[in-house]
Parts: structure tokens; sequence; C-alpha cells
């Protein structure tokens, strides 16, 4: 796989970390989860639903947590006990990256920030993921994704028009932070690996990957000058592209060009309208799209989803029908890719559990193996005995001291 042989110190819990170090950990890397004795990573708690036991009570496995720690493993390490802080320094000193999303300043308390550690690794990658980033005034504001999302201006976007601000159904913030912090942890190792650079320091805000996340809405604003508004499901220059209702669900429809729109007035039946003025250009599409919208809207309403999304696909028209998740994922093109992996579980009442494929497919490196999300301290005995090690004897007094 691409990142055989490389090692990850993870040290972030909660999300936008977790889901950098999974997609790692999913190219081959080597993940060490690193978690506090007892307590874990808060997003195991963070539930319902929760993974179900062999005796079928809730787990400590949330989806939360199950979403973004496949393919690692898992260690318990006090790092405000001296004993502590050192194991992560031995670790460190034998990884070539290490993430980790505590407050500003948090680390450095505990000889844990970048310098102490490049002073053991001088070669490592150390990316550091907070809300605000490690300067500016909100740097040691708490924050999480729903606030992202309002200060971007993100949630302006979203909603109906004449309805109030609302948040994406995903936590889209954290997401595209791990993202963003993959490719740049991935960009450091090849300067180091390739290029003959050293370590270096990678700074991730959560503020800032969201309103990198805006793109070209936000350079629209900037070009034009002109705040943008929610539209609902439409899109600001173009018609149509939006919702429409038909018989059992709901179609998202774009045919916005000239020829495309042609094309959708003879589907559905409204050839009629090919000569119509209103018609002519996406301009005047755009100046009648109320009165056209419900020309669509009408036409639609007799027949099924998948009645109208075969139609459209024989025709060219760009549309999908708008699928809860259970039928997003029964889809039968869907079902083909094998985005749904069932994966051994010591601890689940079935003995699996399900997890999604990654997305990346690999013509000479493929992505093959799959490991379940670890249980609180599963790997301890085994990285500290296998990476560092240590005798039993030596286990045996830190976990007598709850270090481990």
């Amino acid at each position: 796989m691409p990142f055989s042989g490389i090692r990850v110190l993870d040290l972030s819990r909660i999300f936008a970390g977790p889901y950098c170090t999974q997609t790692l950990a999913d190219m081959g890397a080597e993940v060490i989860k690193v978690e506090r004795p007892e307590a874990g990573d808060e997003m195991r708690n963070y539930g319902p639903p929760f993974l179900k036991n062999r005796e079928g009570k809730n787990s400590r496995e949330s989806s939360y947590y199950v979403a973004a720690n496949r393919n690692k493993k898992a260690i318990t390490v006090d790092l405000a006990k001296p004993e502590g802080q050192e194991i992560i320094r031995q670790l460190a000193a034998v990884s070539d990256v290490l993430v980790e999303n505590y407050k500003v300043g948090d680390l450095k308390r505990h000889g844990l920030d970048y310098e102490s550690i490049k002073a053991v690794n001088p070669r490592i990658i150390y990316a550091s993921i907070t809300g605000f980033g490690q300067t500016g005034p909100y740097k040691e504001r708490p924050g999480l994704d729903g606030c992202f999302q309002a200060m971007s201006g993100l949630m302006s976007l979203t909603g109906q028009a004449d309805g109030p601000p609302q948040r994406t159904g995903i936590i889209v913030s954290d997401t595209i932070t791990s993202l963003f912090t993959t490719v740049a942890i991935i960009s450091a190792l090849y300067h180091r690996n390739m290029n003959g650079g050293p370590g270096q320091y990678i700074d991730m805000a959560l503020l800032d990957s969201q309103l990198a996340g805006l793109s070209h809405r936000a350079t629209a604003y900037f070009l034009s000058g002109e705040v943008p508004l929610r539209q609902g499901n439409s899109t600001p220059s173009s018609f149509p592209s939006d919702i429409f209702p038909c018989a059992d669900g709901s179609m998202f429809i774009s045919a916005s060009a000239d020829d495309q729109f042609q094309r959708l007035l003879k589907i559905i039946g409204r050839a009629d309208l090919l000569d119509d003025p209103r018609c002519a250009s996406r301009s005047t599409r755009l100046q009648n799209r109320t009165a056209l919208h419900k020309v669509i809207v009408d036409a639609l309403a007799p027949r099924t989803m998948l009645e109208w999304a075969d139609e459209f696909a024989s025709g060219n028209i760009i549309s999908a029908a708008v699928n809860t998740m259970d039928k997003a994922f029964n889809d039968p093109h869907v079902k083909t890719h094998d985005v749904v992996l069932q994966v051994p579980h010591p601890d689940s009442a079935t003995g699996t559990v399900p997890i999604l494929r990654s997305p990346m497919k690999f013509s000479e490196t493929p992505i093959t193996k799959y490991t379940a999300p670890p249980l609180i301290g599963q790997h301890t005995d085994e990285v500290l005995k296998g990476v560092l090690g240590m005798d039993d004897a030596a286990l045996a007094r830190l976990k007598q001291a709850k270090v481990v």
C-alpha cells in the first residue's frame, strides 16, 4: 500500500484528527492511536447509536468513533504523568508523523509540543489541528463544527431563502479539515523523503479550512461585492438546477445549457415551449425561473423518481433521485462498488462491524486491508513491547502506576 513503512503517532481525538489519521491508515501507514486510560477518546461515548456488544448491550464504540478509527492500533497512556510523557517521546522518536488536536499550549506543558518532539526526532512531521489555529485573538477559544459553519458564512448559505440558516447534514468542517490535513502531511513527507527536506510543523485550523471550502461562493463575493444569500436547492447562476417533486419523492435536475434545456423540454412532454422566448437563453430562463419551475413541477408530478431517472439518463440530462440513506446504499450502482464492508470485531454481537470502504482506488497499490476500530488499549502491550522493546516487568510497573 502507498504508505507502507510510515508510522503515525495519533494523539488526536474527537473527529477531524482521527478522520485524517484513518485516511493515512487506509493507505497503509501504521497508526498508533493514543488515548487516556479508562476514559479514552471522547467520541467513543458520543452516542447513540452504539455498536452492540456480545451481550446485546451498548458497547463503548459509538457511530462517530467507528466512523473515524478503522485500521489503527490503540494504546492508553496518561500524558499527565512523567512516565507517560516519556513513552510518547520514545514513540515519537521512531515515528514519521505526529497528529494532535489539543488546545493551544496544552502539550507544551507536558513537554510534548513540536519543539520538544523535534529535539528527539528532527525529521518528524508534526500536525496540530485546532479550531482557530495557533495565532490570532481566538486561538484559545473552544469550538466545534457548528461554530465554524456559522462563523465561516456556510450556514448563511444553507437552507431555504425564506427560512433560517441551516447546518449541513454532516460535520463538514471536521471532514474538510481532516482532508486538508492529510494532504498537508503527504506533502510534508514528500518534501522530506524526496526533496531531502527536514521535518516540519503543520498548523491546521477548522475555521481556516471551512473558509477555504467556501471556494467559488467566496470568490463570487470577492468579484461582485454582493453578499450571497440562501437559495434553498437552487443555484444562483443556473436554471434549472434544483429539486423538483415527482410522484414518490424528488429529483435533482441540472439542465441549464441551451441544448440540455431543449432536451429536457422534449423529455417532459413540453416541446411546445421550444420556441417560447422565455426559454431562448440562459439569461431569459433565469429571468423567468419562477414560471418555468412550475412548468417542470407540473410535468414531473405524475411519474416516479425511477421512471424519470431512466428517462433523463437516456436523454443525457444530469439528474438524480433524492435518496434517503437506505436507498442510497441499496442503489444498484453503489452496490457494485462494495462501499460497505463487514470486518471482524472482538466485542460485536454479530462478530463484525460495518465500515465504509475508502473511496481511493489505486491500480498498483490497492487498499486491501481493513480492520475494525480498536477497543480501548487493545494494542498497548503489543506496541510497547514491539516498538519500544519493553519487557513484561516494565509493563507491569507502568500498569501498576496507572501510566498505561
